[in-house]
């Protein structure tokens, strides 16, 4: 993924942030010079803020590892943006299997995304530093941090469905059964607006997959 994303980034600032993995991550970034690599402590919420922190932009777009984004993706970011009442948004999803079964699963995410108005990690969410700061930035929880984050943004202004399609990996749906999946995450969905701690749902979640 980093060399499509290093292709379509042209002058972009590009800041990958690694949570003490033991693979070749840093050897494989060293191939990039423009790609700055740092360590944080584990976890999505505490690996994407420090990735904020470090970044010098005004706008910051946070990409999983998995996801690649689509040509135009960063105009079509700034564009957006040039409404000042727009504080951020995400793009629509796409996974990268030509199974009917994640062609309908991202058809069901983008049009519940698009009515709710709560986007999850995998669509790329992007926002406006002061507004990302403002909110405190992602929570510091063990899982949900994305929908957390929605929900602390939409309170704050505009968020915008992007319709281009950012390209995600189905890899995680294909290991674990789509439609156990589907049910598993919105079983999770359900427990936390319940109250249910995220570091109770982090533990079950890993548990059942261990």
């Amino acid at each position: 993924m980093l060399p499509d994303l290093v292709a379509r980034g042209g002058e972009t600032e590009v800041i990958l942030i690694d949570g003490g993995s033991d693979d070749a991550t840093a050897q494989v970034v060293a191939r990039f010079p423009g790609v700055r690599f740092l360590t944080s402590a584990r976890g999505r919420a505490r690996q994407m803020n420090a990735g904020a922190r470090e970044a010098r932009g005004d706008i910051l777009l946070f990409l999983h590892a998995d996801t690649r984004l689509p040509s135009g993706a960063l105009e079509t970011i700034a564009s957006a943006l040039q409404d000042s009442r727009v504080i951020g948004g995400r793009f629509d999803v796409h996974f990268d299997s030509s199974r009917p079964v994640f062609r309908m699963i991202a058809l069901f995410m983008n049009v519940r995304s698009r009515f709710s108005g709560i986007s999850t990690g995998d669509q790329a969410i992007f926002v406006r530093r002061e507004v990302f700061e403002a909110v405190g930035g992602y929570p510091d929880i063990p899982l949900m941090e994305d929908i957390e984050l929605s929900r602390r943004l939409k309170r704050r202004g505009r968020l915008v469905a992007l319709s281009l399609r950012v390209v995600t990996s189905a890899r995680k749906w294909e290991r674990d059964g789509a439609l156990r999946t589907i049910v598993l995450m919105w079983t999770l969905r359900f427990l936390y607006a319940a109250g249910v701690s995220p570091a109770r749902l982090h533990l079950w979640y890993y548990d059942r997959r261990a």
